[in-house]
C-alpha cells in the first residue's frame, strides 16, 4: 500500500521580485483601477507613485534590505501602500493582529526587531502601553494612518515630500518577504519567516487557479492573515484588481460582489455560512464569479454542497500551513463525492502520514500529516530550536514539515482531516477525533454550528462534550440531540452531553478557539 501522496513536480519558474511585477503591471495598465476601498479608487498610475514614496521615505531613513517594519491597522489603501512600498525598498513586513493582547504585541515587535510601527485609530490603544519603550524604534517611528495625537507621526507628513521615482533594490529570493506571527494563545508567539521565493511560488500557484489580468478579488479578511495575502498579493502582481472591505459584513459582501463583478474571493468557513444564511442570497447576481476559495478551518460538507448548488463558479477548498510545505486542494465542483475530504496534494507537494514514533504509515491508517514542497518558510524567526522541532526527516533523507494535524488518505489519494494532534480526545484509552463527531452532528438540520471538546471524566479520564449553536427556528432539546447523534456514532465516540451556546468563539480567520472552550472545564479539575 502507498505511504506517499504526491502531486506532479512543480514547474521551475524564475524568481521575479514582487516590486518588479508591480512596476510591469503599472506600466502596461496605468489607467486601470488597482484597488477599490469604499468610495476610494486608486488606478495604477496613482497607486504606484504612492508606494514609491513610501519606499523612498524608508530608504531616506536608513532602512534597507532585510530591515523590518510592523503594521497593526485596519484594512485600508494606506496599509497596502506601506506593505508594497516597504517591499520595494527591500524590507520585510511584519503584519500584526489586533486580536493579540498589548503584551503579546510588544513581544512580537521586540522579537522582530521592527524599526517602525504603523497603526490606525482602531489599534493604537494596543500600542500605547509600550510606545517609546522599544529599543530601535525612534520617537518619530510610530506612524498614524488616520488619526492625530501627540507622540504619533502623521503618515502623510512622512510621505508627501518623498520622491515618486522607482526605487530599485537588489533583492534575492532568500531574503525575508514577511514575518507572520502565530496567534500566541499558548506561550510566546512564533514568527513565521516567509521568503521572497515562497511568495513568488504563491503567485505561480494562484495563476494556475485562474487569477489573471482583469481578475477582481474581493478581500474581506484581515490583511495580517496569510489567508488574505495568498490571494491578494497574486491578484495585484498578475494585473487584477482588489476590492477591499475594511470590515466583513455578509450583506455588504453580496452587494460589492454584484456591483464590482467580482471573479475571485478567499473566504473562511464562517463567512460562507453567514453569506449563505442570508434570506436574500439568491436575489444577488453572482454570475461573474469564476473561483471561490476557502481555507483556515475545515469547511463542512453540507456548506460545500450548498455553495456548489447555489453559487456560480468553481469552489476550491485549500488546506495548508502558513509555514508552507503542506498543501492540498479540493475542487468541490469536480469531486462532489469527496466533499468530506480536503482534496489531494497540491502541485509540487509531497505528503506522508507518520505515527508517534516517526514511522511512515500506509494508505488508510491515521497519523500525523507531514509535507514538503517548493514553498516552505525559512524558519521561525530567531528560534532554530522550534524550527528543528517542526521538521521530520524521512528515511530517504528528505525534510518535511509536521502539521500537528491528524488525518488519513483514501484509496484515491484524497486527504481526510480528523483533528489537531493536541486536541485529540483520549477516553478510556481510545483515541477519539472530534472532527468525526462534528461531521455527524452537522448533518442534523437543527445544528447551525458545532465544536466537540474533551472534558474531565473520573471514569474515562476525559470524555467528549458537544457545544452546539442551534438553528434559529429549532426547538430540539440537548438530550434529544445527544440521543440522535449517539445512535449514529461508534460506542467509543459517544458524547457525554450536549450544551447549547449562542455562538462559538472564533478567531478573525474563522478558527474555533477550542482552548478557550476547554479552559473552564479543566482549570479546576
Amino acid at each position: 500500500m502507498s505511504m506517499i501522496s504526491a502531486s506532479k513536480p512543480a514547474e521551475t519558474f524564475d524568481f521575479i521580485h514582487y516590486a518588479d511585477r508591480i512596476r510591469r503591471i503599472a506600466a502596461a495598465h496605468p489607467d486601470l483601477p488597482a484597488i477599490t476601498c469604499g468610495s476610494n479608487v486608486r488606478t495604477w498610475s496613482e497607486f504606484l507613485p504612492r508606494t514609491n514614496q513610501v519606499a523612498n521615505m524608508l530608504a531616506e531613513r536608513g532602512l534597507g534590505r532585510g530591515d523590518m517594519v510592523a503594521i497593526l491597522a485596519k484594512s485600508s489603501i494606506e496599509y497596502l501602500e506601506v506593505f508594497l512600498g516597504a517591499l520595494q525598498a527591500g524590507l520585510c513586513i511584519v503584519p500584526l493582529s489586533g486580536m493579540a493582547s498589548s503584551e503579546q504585541l510588544e513581544v512580537m515587535i521586540r522579537d522582530s526587531g521592527s524599526k517602525m510601527v504603523f497603526a490606525s485609530e482602531t489599534t493604537k490603544s494596543l500600542i500605547d502601553p509600550f510606545k517609546g519603550k522599544i529599543e530601535g524604534i525612534p520617537g518619530d517611528g510610530y506612524v498614524a494612518f488616520d488619526f492625530a495625537e501627540p507622540g504619533w507621526t502623521p503618515f502623510e507628513s512622512l510621505v508627501q515630500e518623498a520622491s515618486t521615482a522607482d526605487l530599485f533594490v537588489d533583492v534575492q529570493e532568500t531574503d525575508p518577504f514577511n514575518l507572520i506571527y502565530s496567534s500566541g494563545t499558548t506561550g510566546v508567539p512564533k514568527g513565521i519567516e516567509q521568503s521572497q521565493k515562497m511568495r513568488n511560488q504563491h503567485i505561480v500557484r494562484f495563476e494556475a487557479m485562474g487569477i489573471r489580468e482583469g481578475a477582481v478579488t474581493l478581500v474581506s479578511t484581515a490583511l495580517y492573515s496569510n489567508t488574505t495575502l495568498v490571494a491578494l498579493l497574486p491578484t495585484l502582481a498578475l494585473g487584477g484588481r482588489i476590492v477591499l472591505m475594511p470590515k466583513f459584513d455578509a450583506g455588504e459582501f453580496l452587494k460589492l460582489a454584484e456591483k464590482e463583478k467580482v471573479t475571485h474571493a478567499m473566504l473562511v468557513p464562517v463567512q460562507y455560512q453567514r453569506i449563505l444564511d442570508r434570506p436574500d442570497f439568491d436575489d444577488y447576481d453572482l454570475s461573474s464569479f469564476e473561483v471561490k476559495l476557502s481555507t483556515s478551518a475545515p469547511l463542512r460538507e453540507g456548506i460545500k454542497e450548498d455553495i456548489v448548488a447555489r453559487w456560480p463558479g468553481k469552489m476550491i477548498e485549500i488546506y495548508g500551513l502558513t509555514e508552507g510545505g503542506i498543501g492540498t486542494a479540493l475542487s468541490a465542483t469536480e469531486f462532489p463525492d469527496k466533499l468530506a475530504s480536503v482534496g489531494q496534494a497540491g502541485e509540487g507537494v509531497e505528503l506522508r502520514i507518520i505515527n508517534e514514533k516517526g514511522e511512515q504509515l500506509p494508505q488508510g491508517e491515521i497519523g500525523e500529516i507531514v509535507g514538503r514542497s517548493d514553498a516552505m518558510m525559512t524558519g521561525y524567526h530567531g528560534r532554530a530550536d522550534l524550527t528543528d522541532e517542526m521538521i521530520w526527516t524521512s528515511p530517504d533523507g528528505l525534510k518535511f514539515f509536521k502539521s500537528g494535524d491528524m488525518g488519513r488518505f483514501d484509496e484515491d489519494g484524497f486527504l481526510f482531516l480528523l483533528d489537531r494532534k493536541k486536541d485529540m480526545i483520549i477516553s478510556g484509552g481510545f483515541n477519539i477525533y472530534a472532527a468525526d463527531i462534528e461531521v455527524a452532528l452537522a448533518k442534523h438540520a437543527d445544528v447551525s454550528d458545532v465544536a466537540v471538546i474533551g472534558i474531565p471524566s473520573k471514569e474515562w479520564g476525559e470524555t467528549p462534550l458537544a457545544l452546539v449553536v442551534r438553528s434559529s427556528e429549532s426547538g430540539i432539546s440537548e438530550d434529544e440531540l445527544k440521543s440522535w447523534v449517539n445512535d449514529r456514532l461508534g460506542k467509543a465516540q459517544r458524547i457525554s452531553a450536549v450544551e447549547f451556546r449562542d455562538n462559538l468563539p472564533r478567531s478573525t480567520i474563522g478558527k474555533v478557539m477550542k482552548r478557550e472552550l476547554r479552559l473552564p472545564y479543566w482549570e479546576n479539575s
